[in-house]
């Protein structure tokens, strides 16, 4: 185990002649054992990020310390780290046995009795004890995932670093192993780097989630931190599903208005404003429904939209006076009847509304929010 520092992580790629910055002055301090989840949209830097850390790329400024020591230059097989690609990239020839003894008979001095201990030992942690003989065409997909999370676990490294792993199992068997990793990563109390698209799986995974995009750093925090005081814009309305709802505002005396919306504010949240062109947040399960209007933060609305999920439904709603097609969603509980075309109102509460700058996407209000009192115990 060990610490993996970024410090100011920078990788360019030259475009005949151009220069594309894939990845721009990421800094993060992984700590030893913890599990920090990469995520962002496809193209955002995330995996550029994991394969320098790996020494599959070069890194063009910046530092890479693992356990403490610069490791720029040093060769992929000298960092000391082991790697779960999507494809699993199994040999199609060798047995699971074979497959998983491999790497550590052409990269280590073990011998054939430690080798084949380390393997049970791994096949029995991830449950695949009796597939040893099989062949990998013989594996489901599942059963492939295994192997290829087996292989890296016998190497013993002081980093883990798994580039989408689970993208290519459908949605019950990725659910299932979003907790077997989990399990995994706490019982071996390893360093590991994780790749994402997928903002469930950073919620439900990471100890801390780093989200990227476009090769710039937006936020580094825990799951609940992001979710519900994000930096900025970005982050607000990637992290979450449904998104974060968002409308272009501007603060008038004690009031914001745009986008349909007319609505007071307190001079507590007036004072943590700092300009006058805002983007007004809320999240959908915020959005509260009511047959009519009765209070100074209530909006008429239609319903347009309902989509019902069991527990709970995402209601599409539209404001008066704005272009057909644009709306925003409340989440709400499974058994709320509305109708599509039924005129409602819906509540705004004001200490759960977000504020953006519109300019630059900082955030200048979240809503409050401390874990100590706001998380429930049992």
């Amino acid at each position: 185990m060990a610490r993996l520092e970024l410090d100011s992580l920078t990788k360019h790629f030259d475009d005949d002649g151009d220069t594309i910055v894939a990845v721009d002055d990421a800094s993060i301090d992984i700590e030893d054992g913890e599990f920090l989840v990469l995520v962002g949209p496809s193209g955002c830097g995330k995996s550029t990020t994991l394969r320098m850390i790996a020494g599959l790329e070069t890194i063009t400024q910046g530092e890479l310390r693992i356990g403490g020591q610069r490791v720029n230059e040093a060769k992929p097989r000298d960092r000391d780290i082991a790697m779960v690609f999507q494809s699993y990239a199994l040999y199609p020839h060798m047995t699971v046995r074979e497959n998983m003894s491999f790497g550590l008979e052409e990269s280590t001095d073990l011998s054939d009795s430690e080798i084949s201990e380390r393997v049970e030992s791994a096949t029995d942690t991830m449950g695949i004890s009796s597939l040893l003989d099989r062949k990998p065409s013989e594996l489901s997909g599942g059963q492939q995932q295994r192997v290829a999370l087996g292989r890296a676990i016998v190497r013993e490294p002081e980093v883990f670093l798994m580039d989408e792993p689970l993208s290519n199992l459908d949605a019950k068997l990725r659910a299932q192993m979003r907790t077997e990793l989990q399990r995994l990563q706490e019982e071996l109390d390893t360093t590991t780097v994780y790749v994402t698209h997928d903002q469930t799986e950073a919620m439900t995974m990471g100890d801390r989630i780093a989200i990227l995009n476009d090769g710039e750093l937006q936020q580094v925090a825990t799951p609940l931190e992001a979710y519900h005081t994000p930096a900025n814009e970005f982050v607000a309305g990637f992290i979450g599903e449904p998104s974060m709802n968002f409308f272009d505002v501007d603060l008038d005396g004690e009031r914001v208005a745009g986008d349909g919306l007319d609505l007071p504010l307190s001079e507590s949240v007036r004072g943590e404003l700092t300009t006058d062109a805002l983007v007004l947040g809320i999240r959908p399960e915020d959005v509260e429904l009511k047959k009519t209007v009765e209070g100074d933060h209530d909006v008429s609305v239609t319903v347009d939209v309902v989509e019902p999920m069991g527990d709970e439904n995402n209601v599409y709603l539209s404001l008066p006076d704005t272009p057909e097609g644009e709306t925003f969603i409340a989440n709400v509980d499974g058994r709320t009847r509305v109708e599509e075309g039924e005129d409602i109102a819906a509540h705004l509460p004001e200490d759960a509304m977000h504020f953006f700058d519109r300019q630059t996407g900082e955030a200048l209000r979240n809503r409050e929010f401390d874990p100590d009192e706001d998380e429930f115990s049992l």
